[in-house]
């Protein structure tokens, strides 16, 4: 247990595997973040991406709405914001544009590529969030990290959270640097 009981600072190594019209594997070893994507022919992963960069802004917000009557104030008013385009957005020139697939590895890679914020709150009936710390958050926190993002909980930046139980479950919010840092500042009214 000890071994898992760390900071996600000490992360190594992260990745995912997207598998939809092509197989694609998203990894860091604290040196960029690279798409490798599956040759179905050949059987073999090729580099098809490297030192992939988030925007620090962009235009998805990728959230599960329906869930809005269980968040706190602070977290409807930055959903609200968001959608009448009353937040800075830095350089994104497009308003903002709803991509929720209920898919963490495949949100994240649509918010990798394009810029955004990918949020899973905190709810009434889950005040710790849904997603598990060990396995969901610090790896994914890590790539969005590497490649130039943020990720936090609300009140914290995630790598800095130590993992005290395998299933321990957080809030998360993870994407560009604008999006994350403004909901951030909504977030630190709440408490």
């Amino acid at each position: 247990m000890s071994t898992i009981q760390q900071k996600g600072t000490e992360l190594l190594i992260a990745g995912y595997c997207l598998y939809s019209a092509s197989t694609h594997l998203v990894l860091t070893i604290r040196s960029g973040v690279h798409q490798f994507t599956l040759d179905d022919v050949k059987g073999e992963f090729y580099l098809t991406r490297s030192n992939i960069r988030i925007p620090k802004s962009g235009p998805i917000y990728s959230i599960n709405d329906a869930n809005s009557n269980e968040w706190s104030q602070p977290m409807n008013r930055y959903i609200t914001d968001l959608k009448s385009g009353n937040l800075p957005r830095g350089n994104a020139r497009s308003k903002p544009v709803a991509r929720y697939m209920g898919s963490l590895v495949a949100d994240i890679h649509n918010i990798l590529r394009k810029g955004g914020i990918f949020a899973y709150p905190a709810e009434a009936s889950k005040p710790d969030g849904k997603l598990r710390l060990l396995y969901e958050a610090l790896p994914i926190a890590m790539l969005v990290e590497e490649a130039g993002g943020k990720a936090s909980s609300g009140r914290q930046r995630i790598l800095n959270l130590k993992v005290e139980n395998i299933h321990q479950r957080t809030p998360f919010f993870v994407g560009s640097v604008d999006q994350v840092t403004a909901l951030d500042n909504y977030l630190s009214k709440e408490f």
